[in-house]
């Protein structure tokens, strides 16, 4: 039986939930109770039940009850240690604080009692050791003022859970209405198990024998991602699409906001922000991470078009002349094709380097290939990461700025109920970075490159950012559009990127820099454009070389063309070979 569970999802979810040992004939707990937040609100609502009773009305409720609906939950089901069997002593407890409710969830049980200070504005309602652990680390975090989970160093509330850990059990789910803080006993075996959701679920279910969780039975809910926390390992039924478990550390603090880790915190010291292997903790780590050392490579990039007929005459836009600018110069470009034609240079809208060439001589193939040599000079793309001046969302822009940026702050045209979805979406991330533009655009950047999966022919160039949000898979081009639309849902101008990538020899993204790639820039106030690539979770530096930009792909295509005669059945085929020069 999970004597504990807490969950936290990117948004607000209607589960079903399912106490399958309150059935007849099974053992009865001491009794239940779930906690979650309506609304999105920081007010509390706890549904609970002592001593029930087989097939009782409060447990059918939360079965079926579609007002049931949170990002947060804390479901505690109870089996008596100190106190009777009343509401009092049936968790999760609620308390506020910080001009919010606060919930906690503990299982396990400690051997001495808790002595909480007589001068502590908070008081335990009933008996159980619960309540005044959740006395002494209100009124612990009253005396140092801090107000919400976000403020708490986890150093120092480590300390204070170890003390209070040594004094008996102690797995515990601590929740303020926007962040779920779960600890793990430092003593005994670790028995919290987490596991990350990512949808789309298709008939997902999570349970034991003792209680069920249906993500999905309810209809015209949202799917959402989600972490879920429990004191006993669960069995996943249906899909998902992704799901990991992992067991917590002894003594291991994670903090969780709208579905992901925020937060972590290990005995031994150790503090991230993220998951294990997610972005370094701080905007130095960050910065350091992503910086890279100036390089030189060689470009082939080889595109032949073969037809069943021959084609008569034919018109083609080359964008394949790597940008030149203060970060990336062009040392040598050329552009040759198996056909002759005559050809013109000029800059488009954009400021990419375009060669059209019109060709009239019939052909049966044609070859065009292009060659360059640039130096990448781009070392440390977050140097102003470290400004003291922080940029939030919403940005404000003055009138003739929006003017020259209006290109890139209209998301794309689709129905006003996708936009709204990945409005919503977009907005998730702006709340859980507090606003901070730099951290939620990293924070998109890394969620899309860990949520979504990278799959060759499940999209094709009609596929939408809603479709690619849906399905939660798509190629570079795919990825790319979405952070787009996602960025300019927040009013944060944004431009696809196509150029190339350099993998090294032996990287295991070497497809990806067997074609061209694509990736994204936003533009930041007095900083300018700045590179994100979504398809492998990184700030572009010295590894990405640009050769056009605009709107979305098709501004940036580095071939394009139009045949007026002949030509059918169409054969296309793509090299490029990126080496370094030594």
């Amino acid at each position: 039986m999970p004597n504990l569970l807490a969950m936290s999802f990117e948004g607000e979810i209607a589960p079903s939930f399912n106490l399958r040992c309150a059935r007849l004939h099974n053992t009865l707990p001491d009794g239940w109770g779930v906690g979650y937040y309506p609304a999105g609100e920081p007010s509390a609502a706890v549904l609970k039940e002592p001593a029930p009773g087989p097939g009782s009305i409060r447990q059918e409720l939360i079965k079926a009850w579609d007002h049931l609906e949170s990002s947060l939950f804390v479901l505690h089901v109870r089996a008596a240690t100190w106190g009777p069997n009343t509401d009092a002593n049936t968790q999760p407890f609620a308390k506020s604080w910080g001009a919010r409710e606060w919930l906690i969830g503990h299982a396990g049980s400690l051997t001495r009692a808790i002595n909480v200070p007589t001068n502590s504005v908070f008081e335990p309602v009933g008996s159980t050791d619960t309540e005044r652990v959740f006395c002494v680390l209100l009124g612990r975090l009253a005396e140092r003022g801090w107000r919400s989970l976000a403020e708490v160093d986890l150093g120092v509330f480590s300390e204070w859970l170890a003390e209070l850990n040594a004094l008996g059990t102690l797995d515990l789910a601590l929740c303020d209405g926007r962040d779920l803080l779960v600890y793990a006993d430092l003593h005994t075996a670790p028995r919290l198990h987490m596991g990350e959701l990512l949808p789309p679920f298709d008939g997902l279910v999570v349970s034991d024998a003792d209680v069920q969780i249906d993500f999905t039975s309810r209809q015209g809910t949202t799917e959402r991602k989600g972490i879920v926390v429990s004191s006993s390992p669960l069995e996943c039924t249906g899909k998902a699409a992704r799901e990991n478990w992992r067991v917590l550390e002894q003594g291991e603090i994670v903090v969780v906001r709208q579905g992901a880790v925020f937060r972590r915190w290990m005995a031994r010291g150790d503090s991230t922000n993220g998951a294990p292997g997610d972005r370094p903790a701080s905007r130095v780590g960050r910065r350091e991470a992503a910086g890279g050392t100036a390089r030189r490579l060689r470009i082939m990039h080889r595109t032949t078009y073969a037809y069943g007929w021959p084609v008569e005459r034919s018109t083609h836009l080359l964008r394949l002349v790597p940008v030149h600018d203060r970060l990336q110069n062009v040392e040598l470009s050329e552009i040759s094709l198996s056909v002759e034609g005559r050809a013109r240079d000029f800059d488009d809208v954009f400021g990419n380097r375009v060669r059209r060439v019109a060709i009239d001589t019939p052909y049966q193939e044609l070859t065009i290939t292009a060659r360059s040599e640039t130096a990448l000079l781009d070392t440390d793309p977050l140097a102003f990461a470290n400004r003291r001046v922080r940029t939030t969302i919403p940005l404000v822009w003055m009138p003739w700025q929006r003017i020259m940026l209006e290109p890139f702050l209209l998301p794309p045209e689709l129905p006003e109920t996708h936009l709204a979805e990945l409005a919503d979406y977009a907005m998730r991330y702006v709340a859980r970075n507090d606003g901070d533009l730099l951290d939620t655009l990293l924070d998109l950047n890394d969620s899309i490159f860990r949520e979504y999966a990278y799959s060759q022919g499940a999209t094709t160039l009609s596929t939408t950012p809603f479709d690619v949000y849906v399905s939660k898979r798509g190629v570079c081009q795919d990825f790319a559009h979405l952070f787009i639309c996602l960025a300019r849902l927040m009013s944060v101008p944004a431009r696809y990127v196509c150029g190339y990538l350099y993998t090294g020899p032996k990287d295991h993204n070497r497809a990806q820099a067997e074609a061209s790639h694509a990736w994204v820039q936003v533009y930041l106030p007095e900083i300018g454009w700045r590179g994100f690539d979504p398809t492998n979770g990184v700030v572009t530096s010295t590894s990405h070389v640009r050769i056009a930009v605009g709107r979305n792909y098709v501004d940036a295509t580095p071939t394009s063309g139009t045949i007026y005669v002949g030509g059918g059945n169409e054969r296309l085929s793509v090299e490029v070979i990126v080496d370094p020069i030594d």
